[in-house]
């Protein structure tokens, strides 16, 4: 049976990226002084102005509007006129400390409320998460969504390093993958619409991108004579950014995830430190997930957690290997529960979260990179 699936990712100047990018690089701020902060830090850009809402509970004394100001000069937005200039633009912070009632569940879990030897520390929220591995690429992610981050990543590596001087932040990439019996094939279709300078013409555009992003990264056995390719197909792409559109945290998760090819939880990422179970509880799926893979119990796997706020060990664990094991479904479920601790506290010490590693997660996938701990292999 052949059927076609698709990904998309984005340039870490798309709108909503830059968003992420800012809250990330908030939480980032703190930490580097604060193990212990508490950060939920939402962003919203746009025409011109950046707003910064949320809570922080935290000892450090952080200059927000620097952290704020320097982030959108990493990404490259310098022209008012096209996007958002980072000396100019309109910040306004709006946070508060962490709600009381959040934090009583959060630093006193129901089980140690009732006497139970558990970890302290509650779930930050109630939600459900998953966790996803295939063994379809190197870093046993999916291949659409493997190769949209590539692509992306690509994009803004030609940018920065002047290699195609006329791009601007702002992208988008799709890549639409054939599949035979499950196993894929050959790429049928690839998108990529790039912000660019004014003056430039369309086909030296679509020349440079053809020849210094796509076939500089896609395989060559993957592409044929049948693959289609849309390069800016609606024919110019200067205005970009929070000037074209606007900008919003965490309204990217699938493209954080796995390209739609697995399922995603309820929640987030960016913005929010380890005690939120959204993250912290999604990454520690993730790394199950590709060691059960990795290990040999199965060829793909998918992996579901959820937690109620307040409550330290996790309500619900669910495994899926869609008729790839080589051992029982409830087998791994055990070596999982009794190898790993699963509560908060648990996931972040094994983790190490505390550490202000969170600003590489943000662009191109929070998953599939080798130097985050969740994809470390281990034996379980």
């Amino acid at each position: 049976m052949r059927r076609l699936f698709t990904s998309e990712s984005v340039t870490e100047g798309h709108p909503d990226k830059l968003c992420d990018y800012i809250s990330d690089s908030v939480l980032d701020s703190f930490l580097e002084k604060d193990k212990n902060a508490r950060v939920a830090c939402e962003t919203v850009a746009g025409k011109g102005k950046i707003f910064v809402t949320g809570e922080i509970t935290s000892t450090a004394e952080v200059n927000i509007e620097e952290v704020i100001r320097n982030a959108i000069k990493e990404i490259g937005y310098d022209n008012s006129n096209l996007d958002m200039d980072y000396r100019t633009c309109e910040i306004e912070i709006n946070l508060s400390k962490q709600s009381p009632d959040i934090a009583l569940g959060v630093d006193k879990s129901l089980e140690t409320k009732e006497g139970q030897n558990v970890a302290s520390e509650g779930a930050g929220d109630q939600g459900l998460m998953f966790g996803f591995a295939c063994d379809e690429t190197e870093e046993l992610m999916p291949l659409p969504i493997s190769l949209s981050h590539k692509l992306a990543k690509r994009l803004s590596e030609v940018r920065k390093e002047g290699i195609i001087n006329y791009l601007r932040p702002d992208g988008k990439v799709q890549v639409t993958v054939e599949y035979e019996n499950e196993k894929p094939i050959r790429i049928d279709t690839i998108v990529v619409s790039t912000q660019h300078n004014s003056d430039i013409n369309m086909e030296i555009l679509k020349k440079d991108i053809e020849e210094k992003v796509i076939n500089y990264i896609v395989p060559k056995e993957l592409l044929d004579n049948k693959t289609k390719y849309y390069i800016n197909p609606t024919g110019r792409f200067v205005i970009g950014g929070p000037l074209g559109d606007s900008g919003l945290t965490g309204r990217k998760i699938i493209v954080d995830t796995y390209g739609g090819y697995a399922r995603h939880g309820g929640g987030a990422f960016s913005g929010k430190d380890a005690t939120k179970v959204d993250r912290s509880a999604a990454y520690m799926a993730r790394f199950l997930a590709k060691n059960i893979v990795a290990n040999g119990y199965a060829k793909k796997c998918e992996i579901q957690f959820a937690y109620s706020i307040g409550v330290a060990k996790p309500v619900s664990i669910y495994v899926d290997t869609f008729g790839t094991n080589t051992i029982l479904e409830e087998e791994i479920i055990g070596k999982i529960e009794n190898k790993f601790d699963l509560t908060p506290r648990g996931i972040i010490n094994y983790l190490e979260l505390q550490k202000p590693i969170y600003r590489k997660t943000t662009n191109y996938g929070h998953f599939g990179k080798k130097d985050l701990p969740w994809e470390k292999i281990v034996e379980i």
